[in-house]
Parts: C-alpha cells; sequence; structure tokens
C-alpha cells in the first residue's frame, strides 16, 4: 500500500486556533503552546470521540421535540393554532407557497437530520477503522461544517415574525417550545462538528504505512 504522508508523521503539529504548523520537538503534546497565537497544540484532539458522541446523541434525542412541539402560535383577533414544522410546511403548501416550502423543509428537517447520519457515519468508521475512503470522509466533514449555518434558517424566520409582527389585538406571533429544541439541535450539531477531530480519518491509513 502507497504511503500517506501527514503532518503527523512529519512531525508536525497544526494549532487549532490560527492553522500554523510546528515541530513536533517544539511543542510538547498537551503542554506547549504555539509559537505565534500561544494556544495549545497536540496532536490530536483530546476526548474528540466521547465528546462528539455526547453532543450527537442529545442532538438526535432533541431532534423529536423539535419536530413535535410547536415551533410557533400565530394568532389573529384573539386566536390562533400552533404550529410545529411540519405543519407549516404542509400549510406553505396549500396556499401554493412550494419553493418557501421546499427551503424550510430542507433547511429544517432534511439538512438536521443529514448532518447527524453524516456525524455517526464518521463516528463510527473511525471508532472500528471502517475501511472507507479517508478522502470522501474528509469531503463529508468539511460538507458538515460549511451548511451548519444554514440550518438556523426557522430560528431567523421566527425572529425576524415576532419582531416585525406586533399588530396588538390582530396579529400576534409567540415561539414555542419546538423552537427552543431546534434551535439547541442546531447549535449542539455545530459543536459536535467543531468537536470531532478530522485528523483521526488519517490515522487508519498512517498505522498501514
Amino acid at each position: 500500500m502507497n504511503s500517506v504522508i501527514t503532518a503527523r508523521n512529519m512531525g508536525l503539529i497544526r494549532c487549532e486556533t490560527c492553522g500554523k504548523l510546528a515541530r513536533d520537538e517544539d511543542c510538547d503534546d498537551y503542554q506547549e503552546h504555539c509559537p505565534r497565537c500561544h494556544g495549545h497544540m497536540h496532536m490530536r484532539v483530546t476526548n474528540s470521540l466521547s465528546r462528539t458522541w455526547a453532543l450527537l446523541i442529545t442532538a438526535a434525542v432533541l431532534y423529536i421535540p423539535a419536530n413535535v412541539l410547536p415551533i410557533m402560535t400565530v394568532t389573529y383577533f384573539g386566536s390562533g393554532t400552533p404550529d410545529t414544522i411540519m405543519s407549516g410546511i404542509i400549510l406553505l403548501l396549500q396556499i401554493g407557497s412550494y419553493p418557501v416550502a421546499a427551503i424550510i423543509f430542507i433547511a429544517s428537517i432534511l439538512v438536521p437530520l443529514l448532518k447527524m447520519i453524516a456525524l455517526l457515519i464518521l463516528l463510527l468508521s473511525v471508532q472500528f477503522g471502517w475501511k472507507l475512503d479517508d478522502r470522501q470522509r474528509t469531503r463529508m466533514y468539511r460538507a458538515v461544517e460549511l451548511v451548519g449555518r444554514w440550518s438556523m434558517l426557522d430560528m431567523f424566520v421566527i425572529a425576524l415574525l415576532v419582531a416585525l409582527v406586533n399588530y396588538g389585538s390582530i396579529a400576534h406571533i409567540v415561539s414555542g417550545p419546538g423552537a427552543t429544541a431546534f434551535g439547541t439541535v442546531v447549535v449542539l450539531t455545530m459543536l459536535a462538528a467543531t468537536s470531532f477531530d478530522a485528523r483521526l480519518i488519517w490515522d487508519r491509513e498512517e498505522g498501514n504505512d
């Protein structure tokens, strides 16, 4: 098998704060600091898998109430019905707002679910040494990081509606517990992606050199 050149087998450590590469002998693992920004430098993030597992499992548990509980209640002339994410999507479809319904479905239901599935695959493949394409797994990880910010679309919409719709007794919008759960899911998946040390993906290749 062809040897894979990595920073680790070249004796280099990358600072997670500023990205600087330094020699292993210049920055002792878990003790020394980055010569440029003085951040901690280490070959692998301590307990990366454990923290990522904890964040991912918590996000998966909260994903259920995020989609079952009301995300907001719109009240017209003193009466209103709480809406979940899915009921809001169905309402948009009924009134013909297909592009908006598609965007909400992708950003609020599909993207968080795919992010959790991708993180689950990454965690299992690293922990059990699955023989998968490391470059594809690295691209998957980068995609998870990239799309994370767009998962907050629902929160932005609710915040704008609550701020703009202020007509007293005519109309009133209140965010529901589903919004809190959904926001927590988004934050937890973002933290899980951040806590996962992508360098672990290439450790199996180093072991085969």
